[in-house]
């Protein structure tokens, strides 16, 4: 167990004990948690004497990291969209204190409640004994329940734009933004975009989508679904772009065959969304939206890898990513390839 820096166990065990009006809170520990490409995640475990939190508590802090990526929402915004989701009673873990003052420590920061269970996408996909059925079963639900969560906003999520155009177009035109703005020329992205532009569908409704749901942002214990994780991303958009992100080969950490998140079947899951939405699974958009996802996933390879090449964050892991674009360029053209010949899944 790592050392906590005297004067920052004073300023959370002061904060938290503000938060929760207890008068004794005492910081356990305070150490970095695996997962969290964009922003950091800490274990925190914490003891109180008295108060409503009276005992030991096993929390989370998620952190600004020092160096984000485009359209990673604030830490305030992430956690009124873990708010709303946890009242309309999705699977997520529950919101407890927010902090903006970052004399705490040094960015802003939330603190959640603590899950358990597995996420790592790699070890997932290849556990011989999950029930991946089973399990695509329950996502498909909790997903149908986020979609469930429609505009008009509530005051807490006022700061997500509505689409001025379709969501598929306001999706190009967030990326076409993002490409532009990095020096190094992407032809293959630019092709794609064009394509994605000519071929936009319609969004049966508008929902908030999570737009990083997948294998490797959920919890898994014993077989069974835990948590959601990550809401840094979500937004107003089509519901088929959640289904098109989970079942994206670049999601499948290699159990290609196994085509919704790796894990099984697309029937099972696409069966169990439809049930919990009321909406209805359109195979070609799906597949536009797959299309979407590389890209989309493509650029953010290419931010991942600017922000250790920029000195703020050097990171391995965010190097190696860098090496994905090429993937993610040779799908997107075989993608398209598929769907202009009507081999959509």
């Amino acid at each position: 167990m790592g050392v906590i820096e005297p004067g920052l166990r004073t300023r959370l065990e002061n904060f938290i004990a503000e938060a929760t009006s207890a008068k004794s809170v005492a910081l356990l520990a305070l150490e970095p948690l695996s997962g969290g490409a964009v922003q950091e995640n800490w274990r925190l475990d914490v003891e109180f004497a008295d108060g409503p939190y009276r005992g030991k508590r096993a929390w989370v802090l998620r952190a600004t990291a020092p160096a984000g990526i485009p359209n990673s929402h604030s830490r305030a915004e992430e956690f009124a969209l873990l708010e709303t989701a946890h009242g309309a009673g999705v699977l997520v873990p529950k919101p407890l204190f927010l902090c903006n003052e970052k004399s705490v420590f040094g960015r802003d920061f939330f603190i959640m409640e603590r899950l358990s269970g597995l996420a790592a996408g790699h070890r997932l996909v290849r556990d011989e004994n999950l029930d991946g059925e089973g399990l695509l079963r329950h996502l498909g639900t909790e997903l149908g329940h986020i979609h469930g969560i429609r505009p008009p906003p509530c005051q807490a999520l006022g700061f997500l734009d509505l689409p001025e155009v379709s969501p598929a177009l306001e999706a190009v035109r967030r990326l076409r933004a993002q490409i532009e703005a990095h020096p190094q020329p992407h032809p293959v992205f630019e092709w794609g975009l064009r394509w994605l532009e000519q071929h936009a569908p319609e969004a049966q409704a508008v929902v908030l989508c999570h737009r990083d749901f997948r294998t490797g942002n959920y919890l898994v214990e014993a077989g069974k679904l835990t948590g959601l994780l990550d809401w840094e991303f979500a937004g107003w958009g089509d519901p088929m772009e959640d289904v098109g992100w989970f079942c994206a080969k670049c999601w499948r950490f290699g159990a290609n065959a196994r085509e919704a998140g790796g894990i099984g079947s697309r029937e099972a899951f696409y069966r169990a969304y439809e049930e919990a939405s009321g909406l209805l699974i359109v195979p070609p958009s799906v597949h536009y939206w797959e299309v979407m996802a590389h890209l989309r996933w493509g650029v953010i390879a290419v931010q991942q890898c600017g922000r250790h090449l920029s000195g703020k964050r050097p990171s391995l892991e965010l190097a190696l990513t860098g090496r994905l674009v090429a993937e993610m360029e040779l799908e997107i053209l075989a993608l398209i390839e598929r769907a202009d010949r009507g081999e959509e899944a």
